[in-house]
């Protein structure tokens, strides 16, 4: 296990607070389109009576002994490492247990970079709330009216496919149903966007436009496109310019459809459905089944700096961080925004954020309501439900402390059995 606590006085807690304190490099311009009055509140869920209340200076100190031990129950459940670091003021907190590498032995740090998953979708999110702030799109215009003819139904706004309730079916259920099978067919595939999106519209829309939280990674294909049609360059230039940069993410990178991830690194291992069965290194890949909806490549640290930029206004005007936080209820202790989740936590604080799935990692990266307390969290496993689960509770021990102890004594969360890629399909 290593466990490490950088001080406000080092180096790295300068620089991180430095970074916090960026201009938005994309903030609303005077002349920049505002949002509707009711855009996106008539099903928008309010936070409950005590979420989110504690203030920032009040939060409770992190438990790192409880965040260790949920780590080290992960790889008891399966997975190979497993870590955290949480930046809180300027102090960095790091643990991690584990192996980076299997074949190596070579031990798990938060230094390594990593697949984030489906927390790309908050960086796509921002970079179209970003075009919303300079006046390229509107959130409650049709899809259809930037990508002609793209979507079946015209009532398909950009807000619906960044809320994830466009009705659109989720390719990657049919994709993955079987987990490794699936994923060797796709490894070193390079598809278009348009090739995802025809893939998505062989089955019908879930629901009308609007009626339905349903997540489905067809919806930050979209989303890509619409980033593409509207500056005119590839979505990891515009990561690159309006993001990677001005906060100065020096370990993110989207290098699709290259498979490898350079420098440090940890690998990947995907569990197979039969029970059993030796995990599958999956750190190679396209990751073209996902590009804008799941192919960022970070760490810890980065991810950090990215959620609590965005939460502290640095990344959009306040009026779209608003509309990021216009929530559909996902379940009794959760809430999905625009590319941003919303989790309540036992003592009754919210936390703002993403999480990621992609083959071999498993992704917690959230913040407090004023982004300045941040955790990012992996394990270097997926399609083990047991140690999704597992891994949430680094967000009790970060955010509630030694609060989160009691947890047990009070109502469950949900249990999670529906991931990030192939929603539609309940893992055990």
């Amino acid at each position: 296990m290593v466990s490490r606590t950088v001080g406000t006085g080092s180096a790295l807690g300068a620089v991180l607070l430095s970074l916090l304190a960026v201009p938005a490099q994309a903030a609303a311009p005077a002349d920049a389109k505002a949002p509707s009055a009711t855009a996106g509140t008539a099903d928008a869920k309010a936070p409950s009576a005590t979420a989110g209340t504690a203030a920032a200076d009040a939060l409770a100190a992190p438990d790192m002994a409880g965040l260790d031990a949920v780590l080290r129950t992960a790889l008891t459940q399966g997975a190979p490492g497993a870590m955290a670091r949480i930046d809180d003021n300027g102090t960095a907190r790091t643990a991690a247990e584990g192996v980076a590498d299997r074949s190596t032995g070579r031990a798990l740090s938060t230094d390594d970079r990593f697949r984030v998953g489906s927390v790309t979708k908050s960086f796509s999110a921002v970079v179209l709330l970003q075009l919303v702030d300079e006046g390229k799109v509107d959130l409650d215009t049709s899809v259809n009216a930037y990508l002609p003819g793209l979507l079946p139904d015209d009532r398909i706004t950009v807000r619906h496919v960044l809320s994830h309730r466009s009705g659109l079916y989720d390719y990657t259920n049919d994709m993955f149903a079987q987990t490794v099978p699936g994923f060797e067919a796709v490894r070193n595939k390079v598809y278009t966007y348009q090739q995802l999106v025809d893939l998505s519209l062989r089955k019908p829309l879930n629901n009308a436009p609007g009626a339905a939280y349903s997540y489905s990674n067809t919806n930050f294909v979209v989303v890509g496109m619409l980033i593409e049609k509207l500056t005119g360059h590839p979505v990891g230039t515009e990561y690159q310019n309006r993001v990677i940069e001005p906060l100065h993410l020096t370990d993110t990178s989207y290098v699709h459809p290259a498979t490898a991830i350079a420098g440090r690194h940890a690998n990947g291992y995907l569990t197979p459905d039969a029970a059993g069965a030796a995990l599958v290194d999956s750190t190679e890949q396209t990751v073209s089944w996902a590009q804008s909806a799941g192919a960022v490549i970070s760490s810890t640290r980065d991810l950090d700096t990215f959620f609590s930029a965005l939460l502290a206004g640095r990344l959009t005007s306040a009026a779209q961080l608003a509309q990021m936080r216009q929530w559909v209820p996902v379940n009794s202790t959760q809430g999905y925004g625009l590319g941003l989740r919303r989790r309540d936590l036992s003592c009754g604080v919210s936390v703002y954020g993403h999480t990621g799935t992609v083959q071999g990692f498993y992704t917690y990266a959230f913040t407090s309501e004023d982004g300045s307390r941040s955790i990012t969290a992996l394990a270097n496993t997926s399609n083990n439900a047991t140690v999704l689960n597992t891994m949430a509770g680094t967000l009790e021990s970060a955010f509630c402390g030694k609060a989160a102890a009691k947890a047990a004594t009070r109502s469950a969360a949900p249990v999670e059995r529906h991931e990030d890629i192939a929603p539609g399909i309940a893992r055990d």
